[in-house]
């Protein structure tokens, strides 16, 4: 029998960080997915997760527990994926690492996906963006914070992680100003800026002054900024733009959906799903065409293009009112 706990722990702190690269935030939610592995694994075999051994990581287990998920946690299948994703991922670092353990290996990795619902992505209009972005206060300092991250979020399309990410030496102001995003995947992009989102840099930049942390938006205490600070930000902001937007109260508006704003809007201003992938940092342009399936304009387009078929002419006639009357009921039938 083969300890779980030396491998899982060379797995999360070698070979995900190292030798995959994989952001903190997959990191972390990888460990997560194992906490809850390890907890459900340790109730059922009745041991100390520290005790389990990889041949007790076996199909059966992880079909119970991912059933669980969706049973008792109430897990949506999109978040069971996830945790599934994490399993497999250990199950292909194990394959090599004990060659015992590769038949049980590829019964974990032979565990499908479940299908999920593909649906309409959420994005704000361009009164509501307008009224989230006005609504910090710029006679303070958070406010002045505050109104570049969100111009910055939008304008970009970036995930919280690229923004939150983002170094002081990631800006370039001069000849044309510009950010350096190191995006999902490892992939890096350049993105010019609109004058209006510079212009909220700038003012956040003289704040800001020269402090030691490189990060370029920080928070009270003059550290890096996180992902949940960010989204308390967004969410206060969103209460404050509601007062003058009520449309805002119907949505659920999260730092994802200031990505989906910005490629909607760059959709309906091109009309090229290419840009869009473009400017968001897609591998492909598959993934972007879920934003096309959210634009009624490109359906529109289509209208106009397709000739529609004839509708034969005829003219309605009421029937006759006492044969109507001597109909049986539906009950009756």
């Amino acid at each position: 029998m083969t300890l779980l706990a030396p491998h899982l722990t060379a797995f999360l702190r070698e070979r995900l960080p190292h030798e995959r690269h994989a952001s903190p935030h997959t990191c972390d939610a990888y460990a997560y997915a194992f906490q809850l592995l390890l907890t459900f694994a340790s109730k059922r075999l009745r041991t100390q997760p520290s005790s389990l051994t990889l041949e007790q990581l076996d199909v059966p287990l992880v079909l119970a527990f991912l059933d669980e998920l969706e049973t008792s946690r109430g897990n949506t299948a999109r978040t069971r994926n996830a945790r599934l994703a994490a399993i497999k991922s250990f199950a292909r670092f194990i394959e090599f690492r004990v060659p015992s353990c590769v038949q049980q290996s590829h019964g974990l990795l032979a565990i499908p996906s479940k299908k999920t619902d593909e649906k309409l992505v959420g994005f704000l209009t361009r009164d509501e963006m307008q009224a989230v972005l006005d609504a910090p206060d710029p006679r303070a300092r958070d406010g002045v914070r505050d109104r570049a991250m969100l111009h910055l979020a939008f304008a970009a399309g970036l995930r919280v992680s690229e923004l939150v990410g983002l170094k002081l030496d990631d800006v370039t102001l001069q000849p044309q100003a510009a950010i350096h995003v190191r995006g999902k995947g490892r992939r890096e992009r350049v993105l010019p800026l609109w004058k209006t989102t510079t212009k909220a840099l700038r003012a956040w930049l003289v704040l800001r002054g020269s402090a030691t942390c490189p990060e370029l938006f920080l928070n009270a205490r003059g550290g890096p900024l996180t992902r949940d600070g960010f989204e308390h930000i967004l969410a206060k902001h969103v209460k404050t733009a509601t007062a003058t937007t009520p449309s805002l109260k119907k949505k659920r508006v999260s730092p994802h959906v200031l990505r989906h704003s910005c490629a909607m809007h760059t959709l309906e201003a091109t009309r090229d799903i290419r840009k869009v992938a473009l400017w968001l940092g897609h591998a492909t342009a598959q993934t972007t065409e879920i934003y096309v399936r959210a634009d009624p304009t490109a359906k529109l387009e289509a209208i106009d293009a397709v000739l529609p078929p004839a509708l034969r002419r005829g003219r309605f006639r009421a029937p006759d009112k006492l044969l109507a009357s001597l109909r049986p009921s539906r009950k009756g039938a």
